[in-house]
């Protein structure tokens, strides 16, 4: 859920970015507009381009911040213990053979009863 968390942080946090992007642009068509010089006109880009340059860093820094959100916020899953499965055999016995440290059915196959089809 963090993930999910995160990723919808940065797609707002990426719209953001687009529309600033965006106002700059506007912002700097009009200011090429009104400019009288070929001077005026260059400081209107280069306003742009700075502007710009601040979105995605802010986009950047924000990305950043949803990281380590997400990492500070990340805890084991506290899953309640789990019940042994339920068995004919009195409590406190095991389903393996006397004196036998492993499973009776091979550790690579399956347990005995398992049918592929």
């Amino acid at each position: 859920m963090q993930a999910a968390k995160e990723k919808i942080s940065n797609m707002a946090s990426a719209a953001k970015e687009h529309i600033t992007i965006c106002k700059a642009k506007a912002q700097e068509k009009v200011e090429k507009g009104s400019a009288r010089t070929k001077e005026e006109k260059k400081i209107a880009k280069e306003r742009r381009k700075a502007k710009e340059a601040q979105a995605r860093m802010e986009l950047h820094q924000a990305k950043a911040k949803h990281a380590a959100h997400k990492l500070s916020g990340q805890t084991l899953h506290h899953l309640p213990p789990q019940q042994p499965y339920a068995t004919n055999q009195p409590v406190g016995t095991t389903a393996t053979m006397a004196g036998s440290t492993v499973p009776t059915y091979p550790l690579g196959g399956h347990p005995p009863g398992y049918r592929h089809i």
